[in-house]
């Protein structure tokens, strides 16, 4: 019997004399899950806090490159352009179909020894940021191909970040699991129909993806200055781990911080409790995306 402790603001279901079998959800039905929701970590709030953090750690040469390549955007800046990989599902949904594949790893074998020929072989975030990262140090490529590249990585970087999107259960990410959530903070506008009476019927991605940071009720600079004021490097200064590892990291912080609480029913202590958590990986995405857009756009091949 499973004896984990309950999560704070979480009401445990009362156990049941017997239990069948849980059956696996196909393949098809784990995309439509993952589909019907946002695919995004962190919500626009998050992704847009990596990528201010991000920026305000660039190179000087970095940034030049970064402001010539998003000069044409509507916000010029890695915060700006940091939810472009999520808003295509509504901007240009050929696009997002091909590449919603791209934000998300989940070990087929379990356990979080990720496999890139066995978990990969359609795409996944680990091999999305590598190759979007070749395409943005190429110099030779079109400066259309080499600022999308760069959009990609500002998003997936924070994506692989996010627990809920580096996993190994069959629940799509916490798609699947369902919860009420007792909050003061209303939903997105796509789910208002979902939020009644102060409580929103949710699942536990979407808890992470916007409750945990959501509720600390700060707009995006009052964030970034709170986050960046830590110190930082918020990992230890050394040679920049592989994005397999970030995933890893990701996946072992599920069962190790225990992120799926023992039942459906919350209120405002989880995301209060898991927060210091989603802020730390925030602060993590945005050294390692600055780091990588350091090297990367500070090399000589990558000048035009």
């Amino acid at each position: 019997m499973d004896q984990t402790p309950a999560i704070p603001g979480t009401i445990q279901a009362p156990p049941t004399r017997s239990r069948r079998p849980v059956r696996l959800l196909s393949l098809t039905v784990l995309i439509l899950l993952l589909l019907a929701g946002p695919v995004g970590a962190w919500s626009a709030l998050g992704h847009r806090l990596v990528g201010e953090l991000a920026q305000r750690h660039l190179t000087p040469q970095a940034l030049s490159q970064v402001q010539a390549l998003l000069a044409d955007e509507p916000d010029p800046s890695l915060a700006g352009v940091a939810t472009w990989a999520d808003d295509l599902r509504n901007s240009d949904p050929p696009r997002f179909k091909l590449t919603s594949k791209w934000h998300y790893i989940n070990a087929r074998g379990g356990g979080c020894g990720f496999d890139v020929a066995r978990d990969c072989s359609e795409g996944c975030v680990v091999t999305a940021i590598e190759r979007q990262r070749a395409i943005l140090a190429d110099g030779s490529q079109p400066l259309a191909a080499r600022r999308d590249a760069l959009k990609f990585i500002v998003h997936f970087v924070g994506d692989v970040h996010q627990p809920m999107h580096a996993g190994n259960r069959t629940d799509a990410g916490g798609n699947g699991y369902q919860i009420s959530l007792r909050t003061g903070l209303a939903p997105e506008a796509y789910a208002k129909d979902k939020y009644v009476d102060g409580v929103m019927g949710t699942n536990l991605h979407a808890v992470w993806d916007y409750y945990v940071l959501g509720e600390r009720g700060l707009t995006l600079p009052q964030y970034a200055d709170k986050l960046d004021a830590l110190p930082w490097p918020p990992l230890p200064d050394q040679p920049l781990s592989p994005p397999l590892a970030w995933a890893g990291e990701s996946c072992r912080l599920i069962d190790a911080r225990g992120l799926y609480p023992p039942g459906h029913k919350m209120d405002q202590t989880y995301p209060d409790a898991m927060r210091p958590l989603a802020e730390q990986r925030v602060r993590q995405a945005a050294y390692r995306l600055a780091t990588v857009l350091n090297e990367t756009l500070g090399s000589a091949n990558a000048a035009r």
